[in-house]
C-alpha cells in the first residue's frame, strides 16, 4: 500500500451462501485417515452422516456403521435428531462432521451414547474457547493438513468437490475414562 492510494486485493476463493441445516462435507481423505490412525472396536454410528462420506470409510475399513442425521438426503440414512431423539440408542463409538454452531451439544450427547470412543470434526479456531472440553475425556486432537476444504451439501451432492477453504479443522477423539491431558497429532492427507 503506497501512501494515501489504497490498493485492493483480487479475491479468489468461493462465497457460498449459508447451507440449511449447516450441511456441509468434508473431503474423503479426513475419514479415511482417521480410522487409519485410531483404532474403533465394535460398531460405529455417525448420527450427522450428510451424504455418508464418514459411513463410506468406516466400511472401507471394514466395520459396521449406522448412519443417521436430521434429514435424508440419500438412501440408507436413517431420518434421526440426535440432539431430540425419540429413542435413545447406544453405539459403542460416534465418528461425526457435526453443525459446528451445534458441536458442544453434538458431544455431550456422544459421550452419554457411546461406550468407547467419540470422534468430532471440529473447528481448530475455535478450540481455544473451547474451555468445556475441559470437563471431558478428550485424548486427541488431530489437525488435518493441508487445510480441507468443507464446501455446502448441495454441491457435492451435484458432485462438485469445494476447494480453496480457509479455515482450519481438527478431529477432536475422546475416550471414554481417559484422564490424562490430551495430545495434540498432525493427522496428514498423505500419510
Amino acid at each position: 500500500m503506497h501512501e494515501g492510494i489504497e490498493v485492493k486485493r483480487v479475491r479468489r476463493s468461493h462465497i457460498f451462501e449459508r447451507e440449511g441445516e449447516d450441511f456441509y462435507v468434508e473431503p474423503r481423505w479426513c475419514s479415511t485417515r482417521l480410522l487409519e490412525v485410531e483404532e474403533f472396536f465394535g460398531s460405529i454410528w455417525d448420527p450427522a452422516a450428510g451424504m455418508g462420506r464418514i459411513g463410506d470409510a468406516v466400511n472401507d475399513a471394514g466395520l459396521q456403521v449406522e448412519l443417521s442425521d436430521v434429514c435424508q438426503r440419500v438412501p440408507g440414512i436413517f431420518r434421526h435428531d440426535f440432539l431430540r431423539p425419540t429413542f435413545l440408542s447406544v453405539a459403542n463409538n460416534i465418528i461425526t462432521n457435526p453443525p459446528f454452531d451445534l458441536s458442544r451439544e453434538f458431544a455431550e450427547q456422544a459421550l452419554k451414547l457411546a461406550r468407547c470412543k467419540v470422534a468430532m470434526i471440529f473447528p481448530t479456531r475455535r478450540l481455544n474457547a473451547a474451555s468445556w472440553l475441559e470437563a471431558t475425556p478428550l485424548a486427541r486432537i488431530w489437525l488435518m493438513t493441508p487445510r480441507p476444504s468443507m464446501g455446502p451439501g448441495r454441491l457435492a451432492l451435484q458432485g462438485i468437490e469445494a476447494r480453496g477453504d480457509t479455515k482450519d479443522y481438527c478431529w477432536l477423539v475422546w475416550v471414554l475414562g481417559y484422564e490424562d491431558t490430551p495430545q495434540m497429532k498432525w493427522l496428514h492427507r498423505d500419510a
